[in-house]
């Protein structure tokens, strides 16, 4: 009697006659019929999830697991389409239960002899079966499509409303906040004021994080708060808000804004971007220095970049996120981290303490791949069991993964760690400052060396202090 497993996939959106109990007894009735005796932990369900991807289906890939084990014979499942909608799928994973298992896979309710003509047919029905999957995206679509030009809101409520029973209601705490958005940009004030106001209110984004400058810009440009619903059945707008198949209708869900209010925001919107883009000069080179992306707020971590040609300020501070300024001349950290460097190039006092240790010698790149192996074990692993590598081939990269395995451990037993040694760092230092006063050195090698070096320099503008950490390769 040959041993079959049963497989049954079935989608939420799927009627009756597809739910797993109904495949299963169809399923059950094909082996006793058949004389095929069908073995309670071989039926694999994967309910509620699509079948365009085997991968993403996890009883399916159990199946298939055992299926190499020789487990049973055949796979029965109630049509084609159950297997796989994918014609690419349906080839790949039949040709390896085939060719190394032994396992067919049979449909019971579509009858199909072994002979030439079954190929086609079989191909036929997965072809029909794949269209229909592709089919249905696309009414999916143009049903969204038509909810969208019907004011029907279908994603998740923005900022000052929430979604109750498929509709936006006014969060009324929120909603507050949203019109004195509004109302003080009118008056003429900025993002970055606006979004520390909103924080120092207390309120977070949907996501639950600070708000930003470009957060305050995407509330003024949604048209959810006057009333409407925008959507773009092509994919995300990406801040794309003159996307042109962008639907933007009237909705049936209460506004927050008037509607006159937010045109008259979009006005002031497109105004101020036509004046900033006039000064816009963009990205000049001549602004790197060798201290950027070195120079990091006390207060919330982040680095400091350029507000000026001459000063830093914080970039957590520019985006609305972090309280303090930090505001500082570019010269006077320069100077400072230049009096330092000379003095830890010769008295070298607590570098220890000041050093971020980098180990580069070979036992740390030994122990790098070491731990890598396991990933590379379950990458052989994954690639055998989907079929890309053939039992041989996976058995020999584990006999290749194991020959590298004892290589690295002896490498790592026969190696020596080098221990820390402050006036390796002092002539990594010297030799720093040499360069950053050379007045003949580019300010790009400059600034790659310096990052060689130096970690980080955190600023604290209230209590006039930097600290210096530095980077010691080893």
């Amino acid at each position: 009697m040959l041993r079959a497993a049963a497989y049954i996939r079935v989608s939420t959106d799927e009627q009756t006659e597809f739910s797993p109990d109904a495949q299963l007894k169809a399923i059950q009735k094909y082996c006793n019929d058949n004389e095929l005796a069908l073995d309670r932990e071989h039926i694999y369900i994967d309910e509620g999830i699509s079948g365009r991807k085997a991968e993403k289906r996890p009883a399916f890939q159990d199946m298939i697991k055992h299926a190499k084990k020789k487990e049973f014979d055949v796979i029965l499942v109630h049509k084609f389409d159950r297997f796989a909608r994918s014609r690419e799928d349906s080839v790949v994973y039949k040709s390896l239960l085939k060719k190394e298992c032994n396992v067919r896979v049979i449909s019971i309710t579509e009858s199909i002899e072994d002979d030439k003509f079954s190929v086609i047919l079989e191909a036929m029905l997965e072809a029909m079966a794949e269209y229909y999957s592709l089919n249905l995206a696309d009414e999916v679509k143009k049903g969204m499509t038509e909810k969208a030009m019907r004011g029907g809101y279908q994603t998740y409520a923005p900022f000052g409303y929430t979604m109750k029973d498929k509709k936006l209601v006014i969060k009324e705490d929120e909603a507050k906040a949203v019109k004195t958005i509004f109302n003080e940009f009118i008056k003429g004030t900025g993002y970055l004021p606006i979004a520390k106001m909103i924080n120092n209110m207390g309120f977070k984004t949907r996501f639950g994080n600070k708000f930003e400058n470009r957060t305050i810009e995407y509330i003024l440009r949604n048209p959810t708060y006057k009333g409407y619903a925008r959507w773009t059945p092509t994919g995300r707008v990406r801040r794309n808000f003159a996307n042109e198949d962008t639907l933007i209708v009237k909705s049936e869900h209460e506004p927050i804004i008037p509607e006159e209010t937010f045109d008259q925001v979009q006005e002031l919107v497109a105004k101020r971007k036509t004046i900033h883009r006039k000064y816009f000069k963009g990205i000049n080179p001549a602004n790197l220095h060798w201290l950027n992306g070195l120079v990091r707020c006390s207060t919330c971590g982040k680095t400091l970049v350029r507000s000026t040609k001459v000063y830093y300020q914080c970039n957590g501070y520019s985006k609305g996120t972090c309280p303090t300024s930090q505001m500082v001349k570019i010269t006077d950290i320069e100077q400072a981290i230049l009096q330092q460097l000379k003095k830890d190039m010769t008295a070298g006092l607590n570098l220890a303490k000041r050093s971020k240790v980098i180990s580069t010698d070979n036992t740390d790149t030994f122990i790098v791949q070491l731990n890598k192996l396991p990933e590379k074990e379950a990458r052989a692993k994954e690639a055998y069991i989907n079929g890309i590598d053939s039992l041989e081939e996976y058995k020999q990269n584990k006999i290749n993964i194991e020959n590298q395995r004892k290589m690295l451990e002896a490498q790592i037993k026969s190696s020596k760690k080098e221990v820390y040694n402050p006036k390796t760092l002092q002539k990594q230092i010297k030799k720093l400052y040499e360069i950053l006063t050379d007045e003949n050195i580019s300010m790009k090698q400059k600034h790659e060396v310096s990052h060689l070096v130096i970690d980080k320099i955190v600023f604290d503008k209230s209590a006039q202090t930097l600290h210096l950490t530095y980077l010691y390769q080893m």
